[in-house]
């Protein structure tokens, strides 16, 4: 069966029935059709832009974080410091009222953490802050109005925590005043990371190494070039693994075959076991003294170490001479 418009189409092409006729035809029905969709799709989006409008010029309030709701500061070992947690408010227009915010520590927000990212992996969990390291003298802060933020100090006391976990400060909103608050953005896991002037604790401290090596009875010594992943321990003290021994990034491996170097007052490096390896100082040597200095060559400036020492790997003792740097800035001094 032939629909109308063909059957006057094909007359058209005969010469039977002229095009005004059509016209008219389209006019009467088709454009009415048009405009009354048209007219849906226009109030639907001044309906859309009414709602963005309002959304827009809403004041909502969140507490500052990463992506995951963890907020990652890094604290000074051998000292205390402030870290803050801090709460943004957003919308068009400026408030006229404050904003009162209270906080609560929540642990099942650590428990909820750990087995999203974690699921049965119980070496990897993320640990509670222990309480004897932080304080919070009040968990309640403002937003004054006309202000976007506001913020509630912790003081942080990192010496004792093991560089090999995670530790977690958890804290929600409990009450707050006016506005609104940001249900995704209501809780905030503040992490603890630790550095020394010689590391920092995520594992990104890489030194260059310039190395010598030999096993001992051997006559012949081995250039060894490389990197050293450095962690920091205590306010002058470092980890790092022995010679050339592999690293991996648990703790099994740390107790194997990492070393520890302390530094004096006067840079003077002491090199004992981080666990288990067999390690032993060897001082005297004028080019590889056991000692740390910085280094500026006029362009760039260096955190330098120079190590001697010899190590027990397996049942071969190995004799090190090693050199490690690590070029930097004020501003990378700075986290």
């Amino acid at each position: 069966m032939k629909c109308d418009y063909c059957h006057h189409w094909t007359k058209i092409r005969a010469g039977k029935i002229n095009m005004n006729y059509i016209m008219k035809r389209i006019f009467r029905h088709i454009v009415p059709v048009i405009c009354t969709g048209m007219t849906i799709v226009g109030l639907q989006s001044c309906k859309d832009n009414e709602v963005y409008d309002k959304e827009q010029y809403k004041n909502v309030f969140a507490l500052i974080s990463e992506s995951d709701n963890v907020a990652r500061k890094f604290h000074s070992l051998g000292e205390e410091s402030v870290g803050y947690i801090a709460a943004s408010m957003g919308g068009t227009n400026a408030t006229e009222k404050e904003v009162t915010i209270k906080l609560v520590e929540d642990r099942s927000l650590i428990d909820q953490f750990n087995r999203t990212n974690y699921d049965t992996d119980v070496s990897k969990y993320v640990k509670p802050m222990p309480a004897d390291k932080y304080d919070m003298e009040t968990y309640q802060f403002k937003i004054p109005a006309g202000e976007i933020s506001g913020r509630l100090p912790i003081r942080i006391r990192p010496d004792g925590l093991s560089p090999d976990s995670a530790y977690f400060i958890p804290l929600r909103i409990d009450t707050y005043s006016s506005y609104e608050a940001n249900h995704q953005k209501s809780y905030v896991l503040y992490r603890i990371k630790t550095k020394n002037e010689y590391a920092i604790s995520d594992g990104t401290t890489i030194y260059n190494m310039r190395a010598k090596y030999r096993q001992q009875g051997s006559a012949s010594e081995l250039e060894m070039p490389g990197t050293k992943i450095m962690h920091p321990l205590t306010k002058n003290s470092v980890r790092i693994m022995a010679g050339n021994e592999a690293y991996a990034s648990n703790v099994a491996s740390f107790n194997r075959a990492a070393i520890v170097l302390t530094i004096g007052a006067d840079n003077k490096v002491m090199i004992s076991s981080y666990k288990n390896v067999v390690v032993t100082q060897i001082d005297g040597d004028k080019d590889f003294p056991n000692t740390f200095r910085i280094e500026d060559d006029g362009f760039k400036t260096y955190k330098t170490f120079l190590l001697r020492y010899n190590y027990v790997s397996g049942t071969t003792v190995v004799e090190m001479k090693e050199e490690l740097r690590l070029e930097f800035t004020e501003e990378d001094e700075v986290n």
